[in-house]
C-alpha cells in the first residue's frame, strides 16, 4: 500500500506488528519516445504491485537521480553524487526514526548505483536495521526473462516500453536499432552522447508486444515481493 494513503496514526499502528517498508528510487531523464519519468514510474509501480498483498507501505518514489550524461536532452534533471547520497541518507534516517527496521530500496535507475555503497555504510552505523538494495530490472529472474524475450535490449528500448511508460499520441519506430560497440572507449556525456544515440534508445527494438511485457512484469513483481517477504535476519 502507498504510504500516501495512510495517516500517521495508521503508520504507528502498523509498526506495532511489522517494521518493513519499501523506498523506490527513480530518475527524470530522457527515454527516447517514452516518458521522462520512466525510471520513477517503473520503480514505484513494481514496488507497489509487489507490496500490496503483503500490506507493506511503499514510500513516494524519489523522482530525481544522477544522470549527468543526459543533460543535453531537455527535461533531464540530475543531482550531484554528494547531494543524492545525503538525500537518501536523510530519508533512511527518518524512516529509522519512525520505527522502520527492514527496508527494501527498489531502484529503477542505473545511475543511482552509489546508493548501494551508502546502504552498507548506513547499516554499519545502524546495526539494528536491515536494508536491501534492489535493481528491479537486473534481478536474476527478471533479467533472464528479458534476455530470453530479446537479447538486444538497453536503455529506452523495448525493455522499458510498458503500457504505463508510453505517451499518448507518440508512435514508436518499428526497426531494431543497432550501434557500433563502444566497449573500452571513453564514456560519452552531453552533446557527444546525444549525437551518438540520437533520440536516446541505446540499442534494440523500440517496442515489443504487450503480452511479452506483461510476462516480464509478472516476474519482476514476484521477484521484488520475495525480497520484501524473505531473507531477513529476524
Amino acid at each position: 500500500m502507498h504510504i500516501r494513503d495512510m495517516n500517521w496514526m495508521q503508520v504507528e499502528a502498523y509498526l506495532q506488528s511489522d517494521n518493513r517498508a519499501v523506498l523506490p528510487l527513480g530518475s527524470t531523464e530522457q527515454h527516447a519516445y517514452l516518458s521522462l519519468s520512466v525510471d520513477s514510474i517503473l520503480a514505484e509501480k513494481v514496488a507497489a504491485d509487489a507490496a500490496e498483498p503483503l500490506g507493506v507501505p511503499v514510500f513516494p518514489v524519489v523522482s530525481y537521480g544522477m544522470a549527468p550524461y543526459f543533460q543535453a536532452y531537455p527535461g533531464t534533471i540530475t543531482l550531484r553524487i554528494e547531494t543524492y547520497i545525503r538525500l537518501v541518507r536523510d530519508i533512511l534516517d527518518s524512516m529509522r526514526h519512525s520505527g522502520f527496521r527492514r527496508i527494501v530500496i527498489v531502484n529503477g535507475h542505473g545511475g543511482n548505483s552509489p546508493v548501494d555503497g551508502l546502504v552498507t555504510e548506513w547499516m554499519a552505523d545502524h546495526p539494528e536495521c536491515q536494508v536491501k538494495f534492489h535493481n528491479w530490472w537486473r534481478a536474476p529472474h527478471t533479467w533472464a526473462t528479458v534476455k530470453a524475450t530479446d537479447p538486444l535490449s538497453s536503455h529506452a528500448s523495448w525493455m522499458e516500453n510498458f503500457p504505463w511508460t508510453r505517451l499518448p499520441g507518440v508512435n514508436m519506430p518499428n526497426h531494431q536499432k543497432n550501434l557500433p560497440n563502444r566497449t573500452g572507449q571513453a564514456t560519452l556525456v552531453g552533446s557527444q552522447l546525444r549525437e551518438f544515440y540520437e533520440e536516446g534508445n541505446f540499442e534494440g527494438y523500440f517496442q515489443r508486444p504487450d503480452p511479452e511485457m506483461h510476462a516480464i512484469w509478472d516476474v519482476a513483481v514476484r521477484e521484488t515481493r520475495a525480497l520484501i517477504t524473505d531473507g531477513w535476519d529476524s
